[in-house]
């Protein structure tokens, strides 16, 4: 209706025989869909602030029929401001004739009409909330949210930051025509060719190495999987904590220095192993190359992996992306990067 022109709505509107149905939808119509208003429902339980529980329960009771779930119930004043809520539990255990002034709880979390709706599932998922209540610019109650009605838009998110960690710009749907899936995927694996003829140059470079002791050869994969690994593990997490705005309260510092501490423990652990199996498989010369590289390519990779996710976000660009292709990519070209320049140091001396 919203996309149609006004005469066209009034007589939709007034072909309906329900004139509730009809209220309701003229009540949606200024909301676009993607916002908190076009996404609440208007059925709902109310309480004026200074009814008795007993003329609570009787309100519920009336409007059982109207609401399909009721998870609380909100308290206004006599301006249908929105003031707290109530739990069902809360209002079971009190007297008949306790005011509900005296029970509620003003600690509430609400949404305005214009919050756009991945907000919304946000803060439903950071709180862990069943229902939400949505106000407008006067505070005054209009409706509420459920967690039924943002479940497509928290799948939506899902599906777009698998995408995005894919390497797959845009939203491609498997129907899309032939054109637009080629489009959607070709970008990143154009950086992913890229960055591997740039891995290529820089083993050209070092060439003189490899024709001296071919046996590096055997452990250039070993580096750039081990870096792209790390990468993508630490920029997932960092991704995660940036979604749900969780575990980002901690300084830089504090920040790095943990990822630094984990990073050295892990390059310690890999680079001992891959000493370990070089001793005994390959050229003893290499045992302090390998391991070094490793312990290097862990604690650079892990680095990138923290501070991609935070760079893109802080210029608005989808973090998700920095744990698909980007990370590989360039942890790649350091992981090999790094491995031939300690190569190139160690078997000076």
């Amino acid at each position: 209706l919203q996309e149609q022109p006004i005469q066209v709505r009034e007589e939709v509107i007034g072909l309906l025989e329900d004139r509730e149905q009809a209220r309701f939808i003229i009540d949606l119509l200024p909301y676009d869909e993607d916002v908190a208003g076009g996404l609440m429902q208007k059925e709902l339980v109310k309480a004026n602030v200074n009814w008795t529980v007993n003329e609570c329960i009787e309100e519920i009771r009336k409007q059982a029929e109207d609401v399909e779930k009721v998870y609380a119930v909100y308290v206004v004043d006599d301006n249908q401001t929105l003031l707290g809520l109530i739990s069902l539990k809360n209002l079971v255990l009190a007297r008949k004739n306790t005011k509900i002034g005296n029970i509620y709880d003003e600690d509430i979390h609400y949404v305005e009409t214009y919050r756009p709706v991945e907000e919304v599932s946000e803060i439903m998922q950071r709180y862990d909330l069943e229902a939400i209540p949505v106000v407008n610019v006067q505070k005054r109650l209009l409706g509420r949210i459920t967690i039924d009605d943002v479940l497509d838009v928290i799948i939506e998110k899902a599906e777009e930051d698998i995408q995005a960690i894919s390497g797959i710009t845009g939203e491609v749907e498997e129907d899309d025509n032939l054109w637009q899936q080629v489009k959607g995927r070709l970008p990143w694996l154009i950086v992913g060719v890229i960055g591997s003829l740039m891995a290529a140059t820089v083993i050209r470079v070092f060439e003189g190495e490899l024709s001296k002791i071919a046996a590096l050869a055997m452990f250039i994969p070993i580096m750039g999987s081990t870096g792209g690994n790390v990468g993508i593990q630490t920029a997932s997490l960092i991704v995660q904590a940036l979604a749900d705005k969780s575990g980002l309260e901690i300084s830089w510092k504090e920040r790095l220095l943990k990822i630094i501490v984990i990073a050295s423990l892990n390059g310690l652990i890999i680079g001992l192993l891959a000493g370990l199996y070089v001793l005994v498989f390959s050229e003893t010369q290499l045992v302090w190359v390998v391991s070094l590289s490793l312990m290097a390519v862990v604690l650079l990779a892990s680095f990138m992996g923290t501070i991609t996710p935070l760079i893109l976000d802080r210029f608005g660009i989808n973090p998700a992306v920095a744990s698909g292709p980007f990370i590989t990519t360039a942890n790649d070209l350091v992981g090999i990067g790094t491995y031939f320049l300690i190569a190139h140091f160690l078997l000076k001396m």
